[in-house]
């Protein structure tokens, strides 16, 4: 069955007791067990399983081509539990470029975790090589990253991280299981920021992660879920795969409306730089074609005269909402460094844009305006 058919029917068979097309929501906390506490139905408690997580767990995994997936309340909470699951004096590696709440995790906690770290650019392969160590057992791995857009060579790092006995976690939140299939290229974990495109309509929280192998994750990580908390809501599962449901039409839109949008702004004088896969120009462009089928729907770009100016232009937009986050179907605008705070590596005149699913002429209309 193709990728697109997949989203459609994955996790939707139909209700057996009433026939209803559209899922059930299970609200219940717990569930009915023998008098030895004995599974009678399959389920016993919420934070261990419930049967609308199921469903979405069936369709990730499916999407993604994983043995299987685990569901959680937030993308932070997934890579929290995998770090949680990890020996202490473990080495972890972490790209240069990447979601701002990967910095705060390996300076905040990691220490109190009993886990070492280190940061290497992850678009200079040779780096993380140099970085591995006896202890290392895990590289995490974003792309495209957040918020410049590197390409990371999936298949070159999946090799070096196997050569040094550790496991690949990619994160594919900015491509989605539509754009891109890490599990195909070597990776051992998927992290999902399910808020983002999977749900797709700024409205629902979750996060997840598909395995390659069960035997190798899916008994820690569950145990770790269950006792730290961690567990997706019915409420939420049932949103995010309802989301699933148009999710390759909302991201060829959003990867369309993208590239039209980022060849408009390379286009203007007082740009500096457009970060961008799908642009010939971008130096990840030739790998980001080979191990993606579009590019996707998020980009940045730097402006001549720093700070004040990418202000701004932020200032000025009409259509675009200044907001954090991404993969709605509005579009978004955010000055990264603000958002990040006190520690950011971003550059000060970049401003990061999540393109939503209006015509592709109104985005660059209001962009052109704002810049002047």
């Amino acid at each position: 069955m193709r990728l697109e058919t997949l989203a459609v029917h994955a996790g939707a068979e139909p209700d057996p007791t009433t026939g209803a097309v559209a899922p059930p929501i299970h609200l219940s906390t717990t569930f009915v067990h023998g008098p030895a506490c004995e599974e009678t139905h399959g389920y016993s408690y919420i934070r261990e399983k419930n049967p609308t997580q199921t469903r979405l767990e069936e369709a990730m995994a499916k999407l993604e081509g994983g043995e299987s997936t685990l569901a959680f309340a937030s993308g932070l909470g997934a890579v929290c539990a995998v770090l949680q699951s990890l020996e202490r004096g473990s080495h972890v590696i972490f790209p240069d470029d990447a979601y701002t709440g990967y910095r705060n995790l390996y300076n905040e906690f990691l220490p109190q975790w009993g886990l070492e770290h280190s940061v290497v650019d992850f678009t200079e392969t040779e780096h993380i090589r140099s970085a591995l160590k006896k202890n290392t057992r895990l590289v995490l791995a974003e792309t495209p990253s957040n918020p410049s857009l590197k390409i990371t060579d999936l298949l070159a790092v999946a090799d070096i991280t196997h050569s040094a006995g550790a496991e690949l976690l990619v994160d594919n939140t900015f491509a989605t299981p539509m754009l891109q299939r890490p599990l195909a290229l070597g990776a051992d974990l998927i992290l999902h920021s399910l808020t983002k495109y999977c749900g797709g309509h700024s409205d629902v929280q979750g996060g997840c992660l598909v395995l390659k192998s069960d035997a190798k994750w899916r008994e820690r990580l569950f145990r770790t879920r269950m006792l730290m908390g961690a567990v997706a809501s019915p409420f939420n599962s049932w949103l995010i795969l309802r989301g699933l449901r148009s999710l390759d039409c909302r991201m060829e839109r959003h990867s369309s409306n993208a590239a039209k949008l980022a060849s408009a702004l390379e286009n203007l004088p007082k740009v500096e730089r457009v970060c961008y896969p799908g642009l010939v120009s971008n130096e990840g462009h030739e790998l980001a074609r080979r191990q993606m089928k579009s590019f996707g729907g998020m980009l940045s770009f730097q402006m001549r005269g720093g700070f004040e100016e990418a202000i701004r232009v932020a200032s000025r937009v009409k259509l675009f909402t200044n907001a954090t986050s991404l993969g709605g179907t509005e579009s978004l605008i955010e000055h990264r460094a603000s958002s990040e705070g006190e520690g950011t590596k971003v550059p000060q005149n970049l401003l990061r844009v999540s393109v939503g699913l209006e015509h592709a002429d109104d985005l660059i209309e209001d962009l052109q305006q704002a810049i002047g």
